[in-house]
């Protein structure tokens, strides 16, 4: 099996996928930003031996990153475990996706990825929205060229300022609460993160395809998703499993 890891400033997925390509499990943990490759390997361990897995069951493995500091630690990790030296996503790397942007190597790995997987499973044109530490936008034009997009604020990193601000808001977790207007504080607080980021997905959306001049399919991904997704009006589509998918579809380009 194929062992594909995505690396974010907040979490950090494995997944394991069969030789069909199909996805056989997806674990998240916390980006520990000082956890040394020993650390990394015994969660990765954890993670094989909660699913029933062996070392011998993994042959290769491929990453993607937007933390330089934990790319090398967790690449020793599966050095270590597995004796393999895992492909990281990036310049040189081939996608089979034009990226039409000011400086491409400016572009996030997992952007690029998620846009790899993206132009393999659904119509283009397509808006990608992955909702993590920042939510970034990401627009694949018709003919199938990363064209630009937008960065925001994340829904989480927006509420820890929000608290760290003031001195009454407690935290509060990601549950829809029952109606839009609250009636308490924790309420208010509730709807304020969700629908206003729900609110603003549904806006860029429609004003990208103004941009565009013409219709896109949309998809989002990302921790967050599952919860402000089902709160927009359009029709988006929830894909946890884009970044594993894509990084696999990035390792079997590349791979001889």
């Amino acid at each position: 099996m194929l062992l594909a890891v995505d690396i974010g400033n907040t979490n950090i997925v494995f997944g394991c996928v069969d030789i069909d390509d199909n996805i056989i499990v997806s674990e998240r943990i916390s980006t520990n930003h000082n956890a040394t490759a020993t650390e990394y390997a015994s969660l990765i361990k954890n993670i094989l031996e909660m699913n029933d897995f062996k070392f011998s069951d993994i042959h290769d493995a491929v990453m993607s990153s937007v933390v330089p500091s934990v790319t090398n630690t967790v690449k020793s990790a599966i050095k270590k475990l597995f004796g393999v030296n895992a492909m990281v996503a990036g310049p040189g790397v081939k996608t089979g996706i034009n990226i039409l942007i000011d400086n491409p190597r400016q572009l996030g790995s997992d952007q690029a990825v998620d846009a790899v997987a993206a132009i393999n499973t659904y119509p283009v044109p397509i808006i990608i929205i992955d909702m993590g530490t920042a939510t970034t936008i990401s627009v694949v034009d018709k003919n199938k060229n990363y064209i630009g997009g937008l960065i925001m604020t994340g829904m989480g990193v927006a509420s820890d300022a929000l608290i760290q601000r003031t001195a009454q808001l407690p935290k509060i977790d990601f549950e829809v609460p029952d109606n839009i207007i609250g009636k308490n504080t924790i309420d208010c607080m509730k709807s304020g993160a969700l629908y206003s980021n729900a609110c603003a997905i549904d806006g860029i959306i429609e004003r990208i395809e103004e941009e565009l001049g013409e219709s896109c399919t949309a998809v989002a991904t990302g921790g967050l998703s599952s919860v402000v997704i089902p709160l927009c009006r359009r029709k988006i589509y929830i894909d946890n499993d884009l970044l594993i998918r894509g990084l696999t579809i990035v390792y079997r380009k590349n791979k001889k």
